[in-house]
């Protein structure tokens, strides 16, 4: 039995490791990305679940209380996860997920990266006003925060998984990356890291999904109806999806000789 689970765990790194198995993973991220924003256009803005008057929003609550659950039952056992409120986990507290191994996968310095601060706030102040409804609906507060946690969960593992293209590249790569990491050298490693046609192509894909997923269907011929505009997912991977993954990238990279 012990065997089989040490078999099981290293197939599991050493799929962390391949570029092939990464970019299938961050194909489906992108299902995960634009399925949550449907979800979270069926609520308008609800503005009163973010207010921070009192000593933190319902969201914020909701957020640890629902990242307290999974963390007892493992989700943050994983290196594929970051938690937004880490320093409020509790461990695993089941048996099952008490057996869990720890993974070595990334190299130890850059491996607590955790980004979800910039996420969070480029989620409420930018994406949220652009997915959703003007208004407030007096009543869904605990659906909308539930859709919310779905969307920033999502985007939270798309965007880290950066870390793990980084060390497969700086793997294949050293001799590239290494002088600029040695000089600091974060302009040099961005211009290492960036493809345009690649982003371009991932821009185009994901709006051609957003258009296959989230078209309204009538019997009735009546133009293209779209739950959430295809062209805003291509912005919202160029402007900030794509730039958050790089910088992941980079600063890993910042940390890989350390």
């Amino acid at each position: 039995m012990g065997d089989c689970c040490e078999t099981e765990q290293g197939v599991y790194v050493d799929s962390l490791l391949n570029l092939e198995w990464l970019r299938k993973s961050l194909v489906r991220e992108e299902d995960s990305i634009i399925f949550s924003l449907i979800e979270r256009s069926k609520y308008p803005i609800n503005s009163r679940l973010y207010d921070e008057s009192a000593a933190a929003s319902l969201l914020h609550l909701f957020i640890k209380e629902s990242e307290a659950v999974q963390a007892k039952t493992g989700r943050y056992t994983s290196p594929e996860e970051n938690a937004f409120f880490p320093a409020s986990l509790p461990p695993p507290q089941h048996k099952l997920v008490e057996t869990f191994g720890t993974y070595q996968v990334l190299h130890p310095s850059g491996a607590c990266i955790n980004i979800n601060s910039k996420i969070l706030n480029h989620y409420l102040n930018t994406l949220i006003p652009l997915v959703a409804a003007k208004g407030d609906d007096d009543r869904n507060y605990a659906a909308t925060a539930a859709s919310d946690l779905a969307c920033l969960q999502a985007l939270s593992r798309r965007i880290h998984y950066g870390k793990f293209v980084a060390e497969v590249k700086f793997r294949d790569s050293p001799q590239d990356y290494t002088p600029a990491i040695l000089a600091k050298d974060r302009e040099g490693l961005m211009k290492l890291l960036t493809f345009e046609s690649v982003e371009e192509a991932i821009k185009k894909r994901v709006e051609k999904k957003a258009m296959v997923f989230g078209q309204e269907v009538e019997l009735q011929e009546n133009g293209n109806y779209y739950k959430v505009k295809p062209e805003l997912v291509s912005q919202l991977y160029g402007e900030w999806v794509i730039p958050l993954t790089k910088f992941v990238q980079v600063e890993y990279l910042l940390r890989r000789l350390d």
